[in-house]
Order: structure tokens, then sequence, then C-alpha cells
């Protein structure tokens, strides 16, 4: 019993396919008919209170199934009339003698403009709103499966949550899709009515008078009723299926049920009620008007606007009220806290200003709505997206960022702090757009002259009717939330490794234990401590290498240590374990370019270097570090035209020396070592960095 059940929906369309052959009782037949228009009657109803699609979700193949339930009852009913002398049963019978009223004429008339209302408006109208919101419900999944990882990496919503949201949107998607087609079985339900009816009664007219014998005037009647009678029945349910349909895809905007939207959404405008019923009595004033029904109708306007109003002041009143008592509380809490002076006496409460910032953004005046996300502003979106690709790119989640406003800044400016000190500052017009130009631009092209602020480039403000031309010249325009954005970014990735604390060194172990407990359990903090490992990940931040793969860099940490290396080895070591991923970095189809140094300059900088008791640096003399400085100043000169990033190749001994040293002349040149290039690269070298004999050394720095 409980297998049928379960397949109770399956067995009732196999029965609906046979009422297309079996011939039904005429009993059975009145019954099906009455749940056909129930059935309808609870669709439409079910419809009119949800508050969005998919809560009836199962609407599109209910759809398919009572659009063949009421084609099977209507060819039933056909052969009924057909071969029964018009009998098809009492339902039909009295709805046919209802809307014909004794005239058959009017009766066919109502029944034609029942379903071309049905055909041209509801189901015309209901699969046009189907088309266009499946098509726009597929152009924003994107939009939304973005939105959705957005909040996942800002910590708005956790995993479960996002997989809920994006299972919802896939099955909107399919649901409209499936509306789209489903409003075709309503129309082509619409166009088969008609048919059927057609078919009824010229074929009850020829049975009658051909085979039955009966006078034109009585086959007439005979047929004419129980044909319109047939059609009613069948097409009030299909009216209120179709009128179903236009509902649930219309229901996008809605906040609440039906009945509830329209009752709300009404009484909120008491005004355009009394409007509309002055309105009506200055018609009911009018000579050879229907006064009496003007006038009633006027009145109950009126007379419902005015109380609704009435009841509108009085919510609102008392809601000011409500409003200023508690306000008035506010101000007396306010009025009984302690003083400023008081409340600093406890010096607990001192240490509240103590507390600073990881990363924070300042803002001028201006600048507040493209953060102001009431105002649309985008600038807190564009910051959860970024601090999502960077974690995926670095392995490293960098804290949230602070934005507030600051009257000490001017209304275009911005400030960059990091740990409370101002580390980057810039400044945007916002009703503008950035032109950066090209090494060779075609035009020029009128604005204010400036610096973009986060790689230096020369560049220009232009009004947004020239962006086109800007860009036909060659220029690169870029829109100010963008050029804010990409300061911040490029700031945030210089001073990544200052961000990265202890605890977040703990919590990026613990969340490596979960994939690799074995290797944490024995490394650490037993052979590498957090103090060491936090050295270690804030040394490949300072020069750009992720640290993305914890559990390479963790074990090769624990291997030099163990053999007795300094932190410093400890971090070579670890760039040679990553040498695919450096490598990744400045490779370019499969070269690298590079700057290298000659054997004697390198023995020269190895001998330079000392040990003293905080550990190993590098003791430089000013001619020698002159030297490289004026030499790779030339040699820098062949990356301009050069997409890679300038790289200076050297020894693993000294190359984290070099480059704690080459940084402080070139901060965006990178020092790699042999060990951590992949065998598999070509390298180029573009220049060489000699040791020059003291003479020649000295006729350079004076300039012979």
């Amino acid at each position: 019993m409980k297998r049928i059940f379960d397949n109770i929906i399956a067995l009732f369309v196999v029965v609906i396919v046979l009422f297309l052959v079996i011939p039904l009782p005429v009993q059975l037949l009145d019954f099906l008919l009455i749940i056909n228009i129930g059935l309808s009657i609870m669709i439409l109803m079910i419809t009119m209170n949800i508050t969005e699609a998919l809560e009836f979700s199962i609407f599109p193949s209910l759809l398919l199934i009572t659009t063949l339930f009421r084609l099977g009852l209507n060819v039933s009913t056909t052969r009924q009339i057909l071969s029964n002398g018009g009998n098809a049963g009492s339902v039909i019978l009295n709805f046919g003698q209802l809307i014909t009223g004794g005239n058959p004429v009017i009766g066919f008339i109502i029944f034609i403009i029942i379903v071309l209302v049905q055909f041209i408006v509801i189901t015309k109208g209901a699969e046009r709103v189907a088309e266009v919101a499946a098509r726009f419900t597929l152009d924003a999944m994107p939009g939304k499966q973005m939105a959705i990882d957005a909040d996942l990496s800002s910590g708005l919503i956790d995993e479960q949550q996002a997989r809920i949201r994006r299972s919802k949107i896939q099955k909107e998607a399919d649901f409209y899709g499936a509306m789209d087609g489903a409003t075709k079985i309503v129309k082509g339900d619409a166009v088969m009515s008609l048919i059927m009816t057609l078919v009824n009664f010229v074929g009850g007219v020829i049975i009658g008078m051909v085979m039955d014998g009966g006078t034109f005037s009585t086959v007439l009647n005979t047929y004419s009723i129980a044909t319109i009678g047939d059609g009613l029945v069948s097409q009030l349910p299909a009216l209120m299926i179709s009128t179903a349909t236009g509902m649930i895809v219309t229901r996008s905007v809605s906040e609440g049920s039906l009945n509830n939207d329209v009752i709300g959404q009404f009484s909120a405008q008491p005004r355009a009620i009394m409007a509309t019923g002055v309105i009506l009595l200055f018609l009911a004033m009018i000579p050879r008007t229907p006064t009496v029904a003007l006038a009633m109708g006027g009145g109950v306007l009126l007379a419902g606007g005015y109380y609704i109003s009435r009841r509108m002041e009085r919510q609102a009143a008392a809601e000011t009220a409500a409003a200023e008592s508690a306000a008035q509380t506010e101000a007396e809490q306010a009025a009984a806290a302690p003083s400023e002076g008081d409340y600093y006496k406890d010096i607990n409460n001192v240490y509240s200003l103590l507390a600073v910032e990881p990363i924070e953004m300042e803002f001028g005046y201006s600048l507040i709505p493209m953060v102001d996300e009431n105002h649309g502003g985008k600038l807190i979106n564009r910051i959860v997206i970024f601090r999502r690709q960077y974690a995926q790119d670095m392995g490293f989640v960098f804290p949230s960022i602070r934005l507030h406003d600051s009257s000490a800044l001017g209304t275009n400016q911005y400030v960059i702090r990091v740990k409370g000190e101002e580390v980057a500052r810039g400044e945007i017009l916002v009703d503008y757009y950035l032109a950066l130009e090209p090494p060779a631009p075609l035009g020029e092209i009128d604005g204010i002259e400036t610096i973009e602020p986060a790689y230096g480039i020369p560049s220009r403000w232009i009004l947004p009717e020239n962006k086109e031309m800007a860009e036909i010249y060659g220029y690169n325009v870029i829109d100010p939330m963008t050029v804010m954005l990409t300061h911040l970014a490029e700031t945030v990735k210089k001073h990544a490794y200052e961000l990265l604390t202890r605890a977040e060194t703990i919590q990026l172990v613990e969340n490596l234990k979960r994939s690799s407990p074995e290797l944490v359990e024995e490394t650490a903090p037993s052979i590498v401590s957090y103090a060491t490992l936090e050295k270690i990940l804030r040394s490949l931040l300072q020069e750009g290498v992720p640290i993305k793969d914890l559990a390479t860099i963790l074990e090769t940490a624990a291997d030099a240590l163990s053999q007795g290396r300094d932190v410093d080895m400890a971090v070579e070591q670890v760039r040679g374990a990553l040498s695919r991923t450096i490598t990744r970095r400045f490779c370019e189809d499969g070269q690298l370019r590079v700057v290298t140094l000659d054997a004697e300059m390198e023995k020269a900088i190895i001998s330079s270097l000392t040990r003293n008791e905080q550990g190993v640096y590098l003791a430089m003399g000013p001619e020698l570090m002159q030297q490289i400085i004026a030499q790779l100043s030339e040699h820098l000169k062949k990356f301009g035209d050069l997409s890679q990033t300038p790289v200076i190749l050297v020894s693993q001994v000294i190359r984290g020396y070099f480059s704690k040293m080459i940084t402080q002349f070139f901060p965006n040149v990178y020092v790699l070592s042999f060990n951590e290039i992949a065998s598999n690269v070509q390298i180029q070298a573009l220049g060489n960095i000699t040791a020059e004999a003291p003479a020649r050394a000295e006729r350079r720095a004076v300039g012979v």
C-alpha cells in the first residue's frame, strides 16, 4: 500500500492518459470535472499567498499535469456529447444553461470572449514575463555567485549558508527556465480549447441532423448548450491556471503574500484614495452621468482615504512619542554617565586608548559615497573580493581594513595607515577618469596632470566625455574607484609581512593541521617554534613569495633548523623548496631575463659578510656599493621594454643579504638565487655586474 501511495502521482498521470482512450461514465465525469475546478482554484490561491516563486517550485510540472488532466476530461466530454445526444452530465448542462441564459448566440459570444481573454491577455503576458525572467535570472547568476563568494570570504556567512544560497540560485534558474517552457503549454491549451469547441459544435450538429434526424433548431439548441457548457467547464480551470502562472512569475519584488502587499501598498497612499473619491464626486455633479453610482463610489473612497490618513497620523504620533521617550531616556543616561574626566580616572579605561588598527583607510568628505553602501558605494565589496583573491594567491588572509572619514584630510584625499602610521596617501577626483599616459600617445588629451598613486605613472584626470577619445589615443582609462582600490591593493601587498602576527601564524598552523596532522605534530612548535615560523613567513611575504604551500615551508624549515642552520639560511632553503612557485612568478614563456654578478663581484660581496652577536650582516664599503648601484642602474634600463619584473641572479650564500641592500635603492627589483630557478627554464642574461679596478672605478665616479 505504501509503495502505491509513493507513486500516486505517476499513477495519476497514467490514468489521465487513459482518459483519452477509455470512455468514462457520466457520473464519474461530473465528479472529475468538479475536482478539476477545485484543483485550479487551490493552485490559484497558493500562488497568491506565497512570497517567492521557489515556495511553489513544483508549479511547472503541476502545470503540465493539470493541462493534461483538463485535455483528458475534454476528450471524454467530447465523446459523451457526440455519442450521447449532447448529454455529457449535469455539470456541463448546468454550466451551459447558466452562461447561455436561453440564448445560444449570447452564450457562444461570452465563451469566445473568455477564451480570447485567456489567450491574448493572460497567457501571452505570462509567457513574456516568464521568458524575460528566465533570461535575466540566468544573466544574473555570475553576479550572485560572486556576491556569495564575497560574503563567504568576508565571514558574513559560513560554508553551509553559502552552499544553501548557491543551491537556491541554481533552483531559481531552473525554475524560471522551466516556467519559460511551461507557459507554451498554457498557450497551446487555449488554442486546443477553441479547436475542440468547434469540433463539438460542428460534429454535434452533423450527428444530430444526419444520424438522429432532429430538427435544426432542436439540434442547435441541444449541442450549443452542451458545447458551451463543456468549453466553460474546461476554460474556467484553464483561466485560473493561466492567472496562477502570471502570478507566480511576477512575484519578483514582493515582500509578502499578494493580499498583504496589495492592502499594505494601497493603504500607504491615502491621499491618492481621497483624490480619487473627490474626482468621482465631481463627475457625479455633471449632468447625464450615473450620479448615484459615482456619488456612492466617491463617498466610500473619500471616507476610506480619510480613515486611513487619520490612522497613519495616529501611528506617526505614537512613533514620534516613542522616539522622544527613547531620546529622553538616552539623554538621562548620558547625564547620569560620568564625565570624560571622571571616566578616565579609572586607569583601566585609559587602556582602551592604546588600541592600534592593523590597517585602516581614512577618506575625505567627497569620497564617502564611494565607501558608504547606503549610497551605492562598492569599495567594501571590492575589498572583500581582493582579500579572497590575495588569500588564494599568497596563502595569507590579511586582517579587516577599518574605513572611516577624517576631517583633517582634503575633500578628495585618502590615507592608508598600517599599525597607526601613514604608509600611503593619494588624491582622486570622483567625477573624472584617470588616463594613464602611454609611452608614445597618438594625440594629446585635455586634463589635469597628476601621478598615478600605485605605480607612479604620469597620468591625467579627464572628463567622462573625453574617455573614448583618450582610449583612441592609446591612454589606459580607469575609474576613480579602481584607482583607489589598486593603490590600496599594492600597499597591502607591500606591507603584508607587517600584518602577519603570531596569532595569524598559529591560525595558519591550525588550518594545516586539518590536512597534515602528523607533520604539524612532529614539527610545530617542537622543532620550529611559532616565533621562528613567523620570521620565516614574514621574510617570504616581504619579498613577494607565496606562503600557500605551508606544508612544504614547515617541513623544509624543520629540516634546516634540525641541521643547525640559522633562520636566514632556513629561509634560503625554504625558497629553494618553493622553486616552482618562485619561477612561475617571474618566468615568461619559459624564459627568465636576469642581471648577473661575475665571480669577482660575488667574492667581494662574500668577503664583506660580517658576523656578530646578532648574526650575519653585509658590511660593504661605499666604493663597492657605488659600483654595484651605478652598473645596476644601467642594466635596469633594458627591462623597460619588457613586461617582466627586473631580476638579479646571485648565489644562495649572498642572496638574502644582497637583496636587503638592493631593495633600499630599487624597491621593485627582486634578487633570486640559482637554486630557486626550475630546471626547465631558459635563463637569459641582459647584463653582468663586474668588479672594476679601483682606478677605473675612481674615473667612473668623477665622470672621466
